[in-house]
């Protein structure tokens, strides 16, 4: 239910902008969600479809980069896809820990 009001805001912001370049409407929206950002990027796509009704975003096409969580091994330092159940690197079987890639959420461009 808290895609509610950050849709809200990325609507908002999109408005803005659109207002401030003198543009009738928003075209497009792209927007990057990581898959640990807290946010799940269906349901933000399905708010928008409805809370951008009579707004300069109603025609909008709202595109969502999905960004995959990442480890990275403790002994090689290569960037891995964590497995079920395993923290191991599929180089060198070493440990892997997390990073900070998947849990981006921003706006990437608005086209108006």
């Amino acid at each position: 239910m808290h895609e509610y009001p950050i849709t809200q805001r990325i609507i908002e912001i999109a408005q803005e902008y659109a207002v401030n370049n003198q543009a009738q409407d928003v075209k497009q929206i792209n927007l990057v969600v990581g898959d640990y950002s807290g946010y799940v990027a269906s349901s933000i796509d399905l708010y928008f479809g409805i809370i951008a009704e009579g707004s300069l975003c109603e025609h909008a096409k709202l595109n969502i980069e999905r960004i995959v969580p990442k480890l990275k091994c403790n002994r090689c330092g290569e960037l891995f896809t964590r497995q079920p159940y395993s923290f191991e690197c599929p180089g060198c079987k070493g440990e892997g820990s997390p990073t900070d890639i998947g849990k981006e959420f921003y706006i990437k461009s608005i086209i108006v």
